[in-house]
């Protein structure tokens, strides 16, 4: 399986092509895209995700924004990782909620990529002009660990762009604080609050059409299209991509969070 996965990289690695994007003023004969690379930058045969080579690679290759995965280690450590093991990757089955940091630090990985914390992230991000969406895989509810959250993208002057792909159990505390993705439905939903702000949310999905673009546009709703690998079930992955690509284009979506094998078509 690890193979075939590596394989399909491989083939998106070759078929990238870097696109021009970013925050600057666009170019009235080019349109430009703001990309959100997805678990953690550009990833690859020879880049692990949520890495700091995949970071680099993101920086590198002009993505506005990275969406890192956040754990939790047994001492309270934040750490940005994917999966709840560590068996991808670092080879042992030990769940990040079993480690503490000091262990957890020393792993390396088959592709000499180590875990970073997500300080060390953060740090980058800020020196690299990186944004930061933030996929939260932490359980349960705790205002002390959540303002730690807060903090630290404060502190590196990520909090003004930084989106959040939340749990319902921290949506109450985050709300007003890290902007939130939602459904269509959860938005309407939203709007009905005496608090509601646009600004809070954005419309995060693979199915956004040209009536939920012009209706986010109108309530001044950030949309955020979608294209991931895991979510396409045929042999043909490129394929897939390349059709829900054109869909969401065509609606008139402008911010896309992609695994960077799906690049290319961006241009």
């Amino acid at each position: 399986m690890k193979a075939i996965i590596y394989n399909f990289f491989i083939i998106g690695f070759l078929l990238l092509i870097s696109p021009i994007y970013g925050q600057a003023e666009q170019d009235e004969t080019q349109k430009k895209y703001h990309l959100i690379a997805h678990r953690g930058g550009v990833v690859d045969n020879r880049t692990a995700e949520n890495s700091l080579a995949s970071l680099k690679k993101a920086s590198q290759e002009g993505y506005w924004m990275v969406e890192v995965d956040l754990r939790l280690t047994r001492d309270s450590v934040l750490i940005i990782h994917h999966d709840q093991n560590f068996k991808r990757y670092y080879g042992t089955n030990k769940t990040v909620s079993e480690m503490d940091w000091d262990e957890v630090k020393e792993l390396k990985g088959d592709l000499d990529n180590k875990v970073l914390s997500f300080e060390e992230a953060l740090k980058f991000c800020q020196e690299s002009n990186l944004q930061v969406m933030v996929d939260n895989k932490i359980e349960g509810y705790d205002s002390s660990l959540f303002s730690k959250v807060v903090a630290l993208l404060k502190k590196y002057e990520r909090l003004e762009y930084a989106m959040m792909i939340g749990t319902d159990e921290s949506t109450p505390y985050f709300t007003g604080k890290v902007k939130l993705s939602c459904t269509r439905q959860q938005l309407e939903d939203n709007m009905l609050k005496p608090d509601f702000n646009p600004k809070d949310y954005y419309l995060f999905s693979r199915n956004i059409s040209k009536a939920d673009v012009e209706w986010t546009r109108k309530h001044g709703i950030l949309a955020v299209g979608v294209i991931n690998a895991w979510a396409f079930k045929g042999d043909d992955k490129i394929k897939e991509a390349r059709e829900e690509a054109k869909r969401l284009l065509e609606a008139g979506v402008d911010y896309y969070q992609i695994d960077s094998i799906f690049g290319f078509l961006f241009m």
